[in-house]
This record gives structure tokens, C-alpha cells and sequence, in this order.
């Protein structure tokens, strides 16, 4: 497995670093058996250390976890545990997955944007309606089922996911809703 351990303003010293690949190492191979990379983040907020940490699975699948703590020790093992958790809450669903797909998940290229948001000034009217656009880079749109949809966006802790449906072959999206169940857009293809 591939590890990227960095810092945002702070140092990773090398004692940090193999704490890291050993601790993570661990945990991921007894409840993924066939992880790529992982991307581990270190941060300061205030007084306390954030550890964000995102792991790829060669089927596709990702899992994100984050924790805060006042030292950044406490922090990585505050943030392995919830991964720990969140795999072992998906064993059995990830076995299927890998029982079910012999092939890795397909992925489909498009353009990702981050536009900017504006400060309403009271009583003035926008120049334009055009948003500014911030960024602009590539993403990669999976080809899953809507089960493994599901998976992948709780897995992600993302509130949405855009995929391509393997079953009907167009672009659907999950989102979890207010109320805390699941939401599923499937558009109708007019012919």
C-alpha cells in the first residue's frame, strides 16, 4: 500500500510517519483485503490537531475518517479508529462487493468546479449572474450499482454521490436527506 502522510503547516517527523503506515497498515488489512493508497493529513486548528485520512481500495471503494485531539498522536488514533469502525461496520457488505465484482470499479472522467460564493451587500444587485469559478479539475464519475452507491457515500462520509448506474447505464445520484434516510435520483431518458 502506498501511504502520503503530510502536514499542513506543521512537521511530520519520521517517528510519526512509521507510527502511521504500521497503525493504518493494520487496521486496514484486517477488514480490506486489497487496499492501494492512503492519504493521511495532519493540521492545527486552535489548540487542538486534526488528523484527516482517506484510504483507496483497489475495488473503488473509499474511506474518509477525521478526528481532532490536542496531541497529534491522539489524533491519528482517534481518526484510525473511526475508520476501524466504519470498516468493520461494512465487512460483510465489502465481501459481497469484492465477492460480486471481479473487476475493479470502472470510472468515468468529468470536470469538477468549486465556484465562489458572494457577500450579499444590502440593497445592490449582483453584476452578473454568472459565478465565479474557483477551481477547476478532474474527477472520476464510478460505475456502481445503487447499493454500492450507498456504500461508497457512507463509506466516503460525503452527503452526495454522482455515478454512472451499471443497471441502466445513465447518471444517477444518492444523497442523504435532512430526515437521515437515503435520497435516489434516477432521471427518466427521454427516447
Amino acid at each position: 500500500m502506498r501511504y502520503q502522510i503530510s502536514g499542513k503547516q506543521i512537521d511530520i517527523g519520521t517517528a510519526l510517519q512509521t507510527h502511521v503506515e504500521t497503525e493504518l497498515n493494520e487496521v486496514v488489512k484486517k477488514y480490506a483485503e486489497r487496499p492501494t493508497d492512503a492519504n493521511v493529513v495532519f493540521s492545527r486548528s486552535a489548540h487542538e490537531y486534526v488528523c484527516e485520512a482517506t484510504v483507496h481500495l483497489s475495488t473503488g471503494l473509499t474511506t474518509s475518517a477525521k478526528a481532532r485531539a490536542p496531541e497529534i498522536y491522539a489524533a491519528f488514533d482517534a481518526c484510525s479508529e473511526k475508520m476501524e469502525t466504519q470498516l468493520r461496520r461494512y465487512k460483510r457488505r465489502l465481501k459481497d462487493h469484492h465477492r460480486d465484482r471481479t473487476e475493479p470499479v470502472e470510472l468515468f472522467g468529468a470536470s469538477s468546479y468549486i465556484l465562489a460564493a458572494e457577500e450579499p451587500s444590502e440593497g445592490s444587485e449582483p453584476e452578473t449572474l454568472q459565478p465565479i469559478i474557483v477551481a477547476e479539475m478532474e474527477t472520476a464519475i464510478p460505475a456502481l450499482s445503487v447499493g454500492e452507491a450507498v456504500m461508497q457515500m457512507e463509506l466516503a462520509g460525503a452527503p452526495v454521490l454522482v455515478f454512472r448506474n451499471e443497471g441502466k447505464n445513465g447518471l444517477n445520484v444518492v444523497y442523504r436527506r435532512d430526515d437521515g434516510n437515503i435520497g435516489w435520483i434516477d432521471p427518466q431518458i427521454a427516447t
